[in-house]
Order: C-alpha cells, then sequence, then structure tokens
C-alpha cells in the first residue's frame, strides 16, 4: 500500500522547455562569445527573442535529437548535458587544427580547463578556418555503450581517437562547473545569478527564464491534488535535479510550498553538497537513488546515513516515485519501490513505448491520474 509519494519536478509538475532553452543558449555562448572561445563574438547577444532562441536550440542540439539522445542514456542534469554537449564540440574544433597546434592541444588536455584556458583555445582557433559540427554528436557517442556518468568518461575516449592524446579532464570539474555557471545566469538573471551560485555574473544583461514557469496542468489542479494527498494521510515529498531556488521560488509563487515539508524538498544543491563532502567526488544525481533516498529520509539526514541506506528498501511497496525520464526509473529501480511515469516531458507520449520496455509499474498522461492507482 502506497504510503509516501516522491515527485520529480521537471517534465511533471511544471515545463523542462526553458531548461533546454537555456542549455542552448548557454552552449552557443560558450562557443561564439568573445567571453570563451569567441568564435563569432558579432553574433552573440543577451536579448535573443523567442524564434531566435527556438532557432538556436534546433541547431544546437539538432531539433532536440541530442537531448533525447542523452535522456536515454540516463542523463538526466540540465548541467551534465551543457557540458558533454560542449566538450563534444570542443573536442570536435580541436582536431581541426590538431596537425597544427598538437603540442598546445596536448597542454591544454594535461590540466583541468577553466575560462583562462578557453580564451586561449579560442585565441588560437582563431587563426584558422574551422567549423562546429553539432550532428556528429548522436553519430559519435551512438558507438558507445555508455550510459550515466560513463558518458563523461567516453569524451576522454574521443579524445584519444580525435586528437591522439591521452587524458582524463573530461570529468566534473573546472570546465563543468564554468558550463554551470554560464546555464545559470541564463536561467535566473542578473537579479538571482549571485544567490544561485555565490559568483557575480561573467556576462550581465540576461533577464532570465525564472519568472516565466510554465506548469503542466492547471496550476490550482495540482494543488488540489497536493493537499488530496495530505488529507488522505500520504506524506509527499520532491527529489529534483533543480536547484534549491529555482524550485522553492516557483513554488512559492504557485502557492505550492504551502503543501510541503521543506525538509523533504531535495534538490541539486543538497546533491552538490552531499558529493562535494566525498574524497573522489562520485556522482549522486540521478540515477543514483541518493536524491530519492534523502527525500524519504528528510534532508537533516546525515549524508553517511543516507549511503548505507540499505537497498532495496524495507517496505519498499509503500514508496511511489513520480517521474518522466529514464533516470528517474532507474533510481526508482535500485531503491525498489513502484515507479510512476508522466508523459509530459521531452519526448512526451512517444516515451510511453521506453517506460513500457523498462516495466514502468504505470504510465500516466498527466500527475493529476495520480489519483486513479491510490
Amino acid at each position: 500500500m502506497i504510503k509516501t509519494i516522491l515527485f520529480d519536478v521537471d517534465g511533471v509538475l511544471l515545463s523542462e522547455e526553458h531548461y533546454f532553452d537555456a542549455s542552448a543558449l548557454t552552449v552557443w555562448e560558450m562557443l561564439i562569445s568573445c567571453n570563451y572561445l569567441g568564435l563569432a563574438p558579432e553574433k552573440f547577444k543577451t536579448n535573443y527573442n523567442e524564434e531566435e532562441i527556438k532557432e538556436l536550440r534546433e541547431q544546437v542540439f539538432e531539433k532536440d535529437s541530442i537531448l533525447k539522445f542523452m535522456k536515454s542514456r540516463g542523463l538526466n542534469a540540465n548541467w551534465d548535458m551543457i557540458y558533454l554537449s560542449f566538450c563534444h564540440q570542443l573536442i570536435h574544433l580541436l582536431s581541426q587544427v590538431k596537425d597544427y597546434e598538437f603540442e598546445k592541444i596536448n597542454k591544454w588536455c594535461q590540466a583541468p580547463i577553466n575560462r583562462e584556458t578557453l580564451l586561449e583555445v579560442g585565441r588560437v582557433l582563431s587563426n584558422y578556418r574551422i567549423q562546429m559540427d553539432f550532428s556528429l554528436f548522436v553519430e559519435e557517442f551512438a558507438r558507445s555503450e555508455a550510459t550515466k556518468q560513463e558518458l563523461f568518461n567516453y569524451l576522454n575516449e574521443l579524445a584519444k581517437e580525435k586528437l591522439g592524446i591521452d587524458t582524463s579532464i573530461f570529468k566534473k570539474g573546472e570546465l563543468w562547473s564554468v558550463c554551470e555557471h554560464v546555464s545559470q545566469e541564463w536561467y535566473v538573471g542578473d537579479n538571482h545569478v549571485f544567490a544561485s551560485t555565490g559568483r557575480p555574473s561573467v556576462q550581465t544583461g540576461k533577464t532570465g527564464f525564472l519568472a516565466n514557469e510554465t506548469t503542466l496542468a492547471p496550476r490550482r489542479e495540482i494543488d488540489e491534488l497536493f493537499q488530496f494527498l495530505n488529507a488522505e494521510g500520504f506524506t509527499i515529498g520532491i527529489g529534483t535535479g533543480r536547484p534549491e531556488l529555482e524550485t522553492i521560488q516557483p513554488f512559492q509563487h504557485l502557492e505550492w510550498l504551502r503543501n510541503f515539508d521543506e525538509n523533504r524538498i531535495i534538490t541539486a544543491d543538497d546533491v552538490l553538497k552531499a558529493e562535494e563532502q566525498l574524497p573522489e567526488r562520485m556522482s549522486l544525481s540521478k540515477p543514483h537513488p541518493f536524491t530519492y533516498i534523502m527525500g524519504l529520509l528528510g534532508k537533516e539526514t546525515s549524508l553517511k546515513q543516507c549511503l548505507n541506506t540499505r537497498l532495496p528498501l524495507e517496505n519498499a511497496e509503500s514508496v511511489l516515485v513520480v517521474g518522466d525520464s529514464l533516470a528517474d526509473l532507474l533510481a526508482a529501480r535500485k531503491l525498489g519501490c513502484q515507479f510512476a511515469a508522466v508523459l509530459t516531458g521531452l519526448s512526451g507520449k512517444d516515451a510511453r513505448s521506453d517506460f513500457e520496455k523498462h516495466a514502468a509499474d504505470y504510465i500516466l498522461d498527466s500527475v493529476l491520474d495520480i489519483k486513479g492507482i491510490l
């Protein structure tokens, strides 16, 4: 009998579309802006209109085929998707000048890459006629069986194949943090970026998407669902890849926050804080079950206790995870609990076959359909 329900946010309660827009703008900025590689600084601006953003996203993510591929391989965090996309393009760009600049490329690939490194790379690339090619991503990654965080390691294999260099730098590190910060500039805007990242904007002039959240069902009906669950005695919580600011602020604005014990709202900030306590900074983001374990036990629970929680959970049948991605499903499977897939994520109703293939316990058209399975 279900007693606890843990909800993902993006693709379940709130639309992911602006996150993917911000992700595309991030990759684009890091490639063309003079703050980073500077391949075409004259094309960069901070106030693209909706049609321009749509065109850029179609270009950077090949009409979302790249995003869907990464989702199909169990990758769920936008920051990770941005990092993979940018690093792949960086390797492709460097491959075009390797015969002329091998020593410099080898030097860059032996130490963590930061923003200063990107500026140096950009200055060298400016001496050559090079081209971006986003169409290569799916083609080259499809040759690998890598899933989830293994995709980062595959970047190192591509560097060996395309650059002739042995390296291990393409993992979560300084460059990942650069990508994260640019993404936050686009998503939260100038007014919130310091609160979100603890750092000022590198590029000011961005208004952000934070004030334009889109719900995936009428706001009041989702609020009524939460009220119903509380009234019926269910424990409800959140396990999301969003940072805290981007979770709490919209929930306050939508008047949903009153329905939750904030101790059970687990965000990317909680995951990153936990990762920083680990000696090798292993990934705890989904599909690792950490987010949902902490949502179940409460964020005041120690990292050690969360990681030492015996899996599958005792009384796992009493826990229901509600998500829109393979990463959510895999996390639920590790917990041993039930999983309800909702078809309001990136792939929409096309995701049904994947969820059927992975034997999701329930497949729902909307989060509002949860009532029907309790």
